[in-house]
């Protein structure tokens, strides 16, 4: 029955194409015409593409290797669980690397003696190399001996020395600050001794508690255009994540009338503060009260949310719509917070481990003692951190005291300068239990780049910076003195580049579409080749989100989080699904089946996966040639290496950093450096694939020095790469001749070899036929007068769908060569005399040579190469669509940006009153002059700078589009189109043994009124239902192992300092704290 419905669609595809032809023929444009065009130029360019790429003779050099080779199943299971021991390694060299670091500073400190008077002149980054008027050395600078290094970004550093940061809002000789930077002066030599010993080790660092940040190898920071350093080691993440236990956070927002004006500004820039010290193992909400409780996220009522980026700036964006009025009813949005915490807890949701509850007011008219005793006391697992706003301190004892009765912390913030470090001081109380357990847990921040770091260093938009995750342990006071304060001495860390854990992955051995990739214990991607961090290619500028992209983000066809979740979970498996895989900037698609292998990271809380595509993806041949042989082959000077795979491991000794990976194999090979580590299976394949390429270089001179052929210089470069990420090239003309240099410059990242992708003419020329060339001209060449045409075909090893990719060959024509070629083609004809009744010149039709995704290759008028068919010919490209000539492909994209325009904020209507202007205008005045200083102006007047460039701006958001792919199995079609009456015929041909289709059109109808067919992404609207439950969903994530949320020998009195409780107080609840400390 089956075999009967199949025959039947052949017959109707038949008889539609006869009927098409006959229409076609009726109307003027001869099927058997366009045929013979199509004919002609498909032999002459595959005559012209086969001959100067040497791909015959490739594939019979390979052919002959046949009987000598041997084809394996790639093993998933087994190579992701090297992938993973490999990966394992890297992350415990760098964790007992900052192991050192902590076990020195906690005895630096233990021998130190705190002195109020110390005078001592250190490093400071900023300053060192810095002369005064008179040519002298700055306080605190001196001269500080810098030398490029390549394995820093490139920037200049010393290899001795460490420098001191302190953030500009921080006093130089401050004596705290001096008294750390004295004491640590001890980790200099442990820098050191880590980077002998690793010298794969990037940055080393200690961030103190007490704010400065001390950086090895010592590196000059530069202030930026306000002469100002944003950048505080406190709110990293890396910091707080080791500092603190995950937590459950509430935050209160006092919206009464007494908040008007600069303090209610104050009171946003606090809660901001604390939303920056969140991190992806935190849960928050807040609520503003008044006489009314109001959550700030209607939707979110009664509930917490995962702190992640995309939370918090949406929370953010309320913020601004926040303004005061009425009365403060602290007591009903305390009782509030903590039934909101309790039964998040209770439910085994959020962090299950610390709790708090932030209070920002101007004041409490009580102490709330009722509310706490119901649901605090006497265990006291919420913490209480009240943060009154404003110089007056008439309230400030009830505050005082609700933090000291709660295990929390009492801070005063008079101005906008006074909030970032009196926000900190939570971090300090929060870690305690840890310092007390004298737990040095290890924890490792997601994928992230710190621009703020990267402006100080002046890195260049070109030398980065690039991703990187950092491991990080605490750092404790040992004395025994202070031994139940929990004083948080800091954090020591080291970063860890994606791109070092990417080089251990054998490329090889995953095939043209494989990859590796790793997500962490949110589900976050720590690596995948689908992460697409920055606004656009090429530019160093990075997304808001980047480092918050869910696996289910780019693995969406898994609709059911089979794959995430299992790794979330740290699950050792197996997982296939068909997927649809986009290249060259996303504009074409291929599709696939994918098989996913996945297990943990052991010791870390990451997963790393490995994918294989079916078919030729699931397959590698071993051959084998002699060591001498090879090397011959593999030195000559056409011969590239993949750049960012590691055959030998340069990084582990500083002997091997400046050899380059031939030189490397070379001494590997005989046998003069017995330390150097190298993958032995793919230097024998490397050395087989030179010696099989060997006889192209030989073909391709040849062809250069017969001064018949390529008379017009029309065909540029012949290239060629293998499965082992060797490639070849040849100039057929001058370098300073060349139409397009990117395929020699690897300026289009998508071309070459790199760690997570073969180039993209090689992955194309896979997915094609064996034996047929596909052609493409690269996007964006044609808008810069770079205009060239790249052709490529893949050479098999067998003959068999499952037989490895061996290589892939190919050319770069220049455009105008290409076209020629075509335009010669369409003048022939079959007839006698030579006259042709139709040919391409004619006005009464148009030519086009379109790709298998629709792009234009030729066209009559030049302007439209390069452009989707659709939005050329509209009405054609939709009827090719309902014919069934092409196919459209609907895809997502969840890291999409979409343009907002930002419109004026309410707040800006009330002053179109001018007696409301000149009374609001007169009351911040007042505010601002008892208010103000410097840091706050400046602050101020960035934040409106910044509200200003933000009126029109890229926001994330979530698109779908589409692409388009030819029928193979439909080779030629006509049809007609009713174009407001007019019908309007039209041929479509495939051009033989290549991706490529003549469409001929009739030009006597205006069909301009037809819509045009195009790529755009539309946005995808969420309503407000929807986004509320997508703001409400938790996506499965794994809680970190550690928590310390208490500690019974905590001393709970050191709860604030900015104001002194009054002694009467103080007798009144004495009784009371003692013996709540005492439980």
């Amino acid at each position: 029955m089956e075999g009967g419905g199949e025959m039947k669609l052949v017959r109707g595809l038949i008889f539609c194409s006869v009927l098409c032809c006959t229409i076609a023929s009726q109307h003027g444009i001869p099927l058997g015409v366009v045929k013979l065009w199509a004919s002609a130029f498909g032999g002459e360019i595959k005559s012209i593409a086969t001959k100067y790429s040497g791909s015959q003779l490739l594939q019979k050099k390979y052919k002959d290797q046949e009987r000598f080779v041997r084809v394996e199943e790639v093993d998933g299971a087994k190579l992701v669980k090297t992938v993973a021991e490999n990966m394992e390694e890297i992350f415990m060299r760098k964790a007992e690397a900052t192991r050192r670091l902590v076990e020195a500073a906690e005895e630096a400190h233990l021998q130190h003696e705190e002195n109020p008077d110390l005078q001592y002149e250190y490093f400071n980054a900023v300053l060192i190399n810095e002369v005064d008027e008179d040519g002298n050395s700055v306080e605190l600078g001196g001269e500080f001996i810098l030398e490029p290094n390549d394995h820093f970004n490139n920037l200049s550093v010393n290899l001795s020395l460490s420098v001191v940061q302190v953030p500009t809002n921080m006093y130089n000789k401050d004596p705290d600050i001096v008294n750390g930077v004295y004491w640590s002066e001890a980790l200099n030599k442990v820098f050191v001794d880590n980077y002998e010993r690793d010298p794969s080790l990037i940055w080393q660092y200690f961030g103190s508690a007490k704010g400065f940040f001390r950086q090895y190898p010592g590196v000059k920071w530069h202030p930026d255009e306000h002469g100002v350093i944003s950048f505080d080691c406190r709110n990293r993440k890396w910091y707080i994540q080791a500092a603190t236990s995950p937590k459950d956070v509430v935050i209160l927002v006092d919206v009464s009338g007494s908040m008007k004006g600069l303090r209610l500004t104050i009171a946003r820039q606090t809660v901001s503060s604390i939303l920056d010290t969140l991190g992806d193992d935190d849960f928050f909400n807040i609520i503003a009260y008044n006489q009314e409780i109001h959550y700030v996220e209607p939707c979110l009522n009664g509930t917490l949310v995962q702190a992640d980026r995309t939370n918090k700036d949406h929370f953010r964006e309320h913020l601004d719509k926040l303004f005061a009025k009425g009365i403060g009813l602290l007591g009903e949005a305390l009782t509030e917070a903590f039934t909101v915490l309790n039964e998040f807890n209770l439910a085994g949701r959020g962090s299950v481990c610390s709790r708090a509850i932030m209070l920002v007011t101007d004041g409490a008219t009580e102490m709330y003692d009722d509310v706490f005793a119901k649901y605090n006391w006497p265990e006291r697992k919420v913490r209480i951190f009240p943060y009154l706003i404003g110089r007056e301190s008439a309230f400030a004892d009830n505050l005082k005291w609700m933090a000291c009765a709660n295990k929390g912390y009492f801070s005063q913030i008079s101005t906008l300068a006074d909030v970032q470090e009196n926000v900190m001081r939570y971090l300090h109380v929060m870690s305690r239990p840890k310092v007390i357990d004298h737990e040095h847990d290890t924890v490792w921040t997601e994928a992230y780049v710190d621009t703020a770091l990267a402006q100080a260093h002046k890195l260049g938009a070109k030398k980065g910076p690039n991703p990187m995750t950092t491991v990080a342990m605490p750092v404790f006071s040992t004395k025994n003195e202070t031994k139940n304060q929990g004083i948080l001495l800091g954090v020591a860390g080291t970063d860890i580049p994606i791109q070092e854990l990417m080089k251990t992955v054998p490329k090889h051995k995953l095939g043209i579409h494989g990859y590796a990739f790793a997500i962490t214990n949110n589900g976050y991607i720590l690596m995948h080749p689908e992460l697409r961090p920055l606004y656009q290619e090429g530019q160093k500028r990075r997304k808001a989100h980047y480092s918050s992209v869910d696996l289910s983000e780019v693995e969406w066809e898994d609709t059911d989080d089979f794959l995430r979740n299992a790794m979330v979970n740290r699950k050792t498996g197996t997982f296939s699904m068909e997927v649809k895989r986009t290249v060259d900037k996303g504009k074409r698609v291929l599709s696939m089946h994918n098989d996913y292998y996945f297990t943990d990271i052991k010791g870390t809380p990451f997963s790393v996966g490995v994918t294989l595509s079916r078919g030729h993806g699931k397959y590698f041949f071993k051959g084998n040639v002699s060591a001498e042989a090879g090397l011959r082959d593999l030195e000559q000077p056409d011969v590239a290496l993949a750049h960012e795979w590691t055959y030998c491991n340069t990084d582990e000794l500083h002997e091997h950093r400046y050899l380059t990976q031939i030189q490397a194999i070379k001494l590997f090979l005989t046998g003069r450096k017995p330390h150097i580590k190298c993958d032995r299976e793919l230097i024998q394949q490397v050395l087989f694939d030179a010696v099989v390429t060997a006889p192209l270089e030989a073909y391709w001179t040849g062809l250069a020095l017969n001064k018949s052929e390529n008379p017009d210089k029309g065909v540029e470069i012949a290239f060629l790469g293998t499965r082992t990420g060797l490639s070849r090239t040849h100039l057929f003309v001058p370098l300073e001749q060349l139409t397009n240099q990117d395929l020699l410059t690897a300026e289009d990242n998508e071309g070459v070899f790199n760690a997570d992708h073969f180039p993209l003419w090689y992955k194309r020329a896979a997915e094609q036929v064996p034996g047929t060339f596909v052609y493409s001209i690269p996007f964006g060449s044609a808008r810069q007068n770079k205009s060239v045409v790249l052709a490529s075909t893949a050479i098999q090893l067998l003959d068999d769908r499952k037989s490895p990719i061996a290589a892939a060959v190919g050319i770069q024509m220049k455009l105008d060569f290409f076209q020629r070629k075509f335009w010669t083609a369409s003048r022939q004809c079959n007839a006698l005399d030579g006259k042709c009744t139709i040919s391409c010149d004619n006005e009464d039709i148009k030519c086009y040579l379109i790709d298998n995704n629709g792009f234009i290759l030729v066209s009559e008028d030049y302007s439209q190469t390069g452009l989707f068919f659709g939005e050329v010919e509209g009405a054609v490209m939709n009827k090719l669509l309902l014919m069934g000539s092409f196919k459209r492909i609907t895809l997502y994209d969840y890291q999409a940006l979409c343009k907002e325009f930002a419109g004026s904020s309410d707040s800006a209507h009330t002053i179109l009153d001018p007696f409301a202007a000149v009374k609001w205008l007169l009351g911040e005045l007042i505010i601002f002059l008892l208010e103000f200083n410097v840091y706050s102006w400046w602050n101020m007047d960035s934040t409106v700078k910044a509200e200003r460039a933000r009126r029109t701006m890229m926001v994330p958001c979530d698109t779908e589009y589409p692409a388009f792919v030819s029928e193979r199995t439909i080779k030629e079609t006509a049809g007609s189109i009713d174009c407001e009456g007019c019908m309007r015929t039209f041929v479509i041909q495939q051009i033989p043994s290549s991706n490529l289709f003549m469409v001929v059109v009739e030009n006597k109808c205006d069909c301009s009124s037809a819509p045009p067919v195009t790529m755009e992404p539309i946005e995808i609207i969420y309503n407000e239902s929807l986004k509320c439950e997508r703001l409400k969903f938790h996506k499965d994530r794994r809680r970190p192992d550690s928590c310390h949320p208490f500690h019974p020998e905590e001393n709970a009195m050191e709860c604030g300092s900015a104001v002194t409780i009054s002694p009467t107080l103080m007798a009144t609840v004495f009784p009371l704290l003692t013996f709540l400390i005492s439980r």
